[in-house]
């Protein structure tokens, strides 16, 4: 029997590079994608999703609490602003000072003063009553723990037996979260 040798079953078709004088070729071999695909790029597009979806998650939060902290700081500013303005003179004192309630930082302070000194005593010597309203109100900004807003404030005044007067202004409202509550903290008339 002999033996059929076949090129390839062991060595190399051609095996006289020796003798020419350039380098023995280079076997490449062909990188299989399946596996880098189904061990790198997959995880990384999952990675991917679950990061982008957990953005998404996050801002949508975000959004919600600013606008449930911007509904609740204007309807705070509203009462609080219809409590400060608001008040009769048998009963002055008493309205004033639940109004305080609603205040915080140096704003309760002036306004206990100015209160206390100006619109008690003058309220009742002078017979005054106050009533306002608040027409139409917006959030200029609002976050989890402070919020502008701007008032439409309408305020009818009585003096003793005269005809009331009536004034319109616009107020910039802001509001500081204390304990919970919306407080308003500043008072500025635009």
């Amino acid at each position: 029997m002999t033996a059929v040798s076949r090129p390839g079953a062991g060595e190399c078709g051609d095996t006289d590079t020796a003798g020419s004088g350039e380098p023995p070729a280079v076997v490449r071999r062909r990188l299989r994608w399946w596996p880098v695909i189904a061990y790198a790029l997959l995880p990384a597009l999952a990675l991917l999703l679950a990061g982008g979806t957990g953005f998404a998650k996050w801002q949508d939060g975000a959004v919600r609490d600013a606008a449930q902290a911007s509904a609740e700081s204007v309807q705070a500013a509203t009462a609080g602003t219809i409590a400060l303005l608001s008040y009769r003179p048998d009963t002055v004192r008493s309205d004033l000072e639940a109004a305080r309630a609603k205040l915080t930082g140096a704003f309760l302070s002036d306004y206990t003063s100015l209160t206390r000194d100006v619109v008690i005593p003058g309220g009742k010597q002078k017979d005054i009553s106050a009533v306002a309203t608040v027409p139409a109100a917006a959030s200029v900004s609002a976050t989890g723990e402070h919020a502008i807003a701007l008032l439409f404030v309408n305020q009818t005044i009585i003096v003793s037996q005269d005809p009331p007067t009536s004034t319109a202004s616009s107020v910039r409202v802001t509001l500081d979260k204390v304990d919970g509550r919306w407080l308003i903290s500043r008072f500025d008339p635009v």
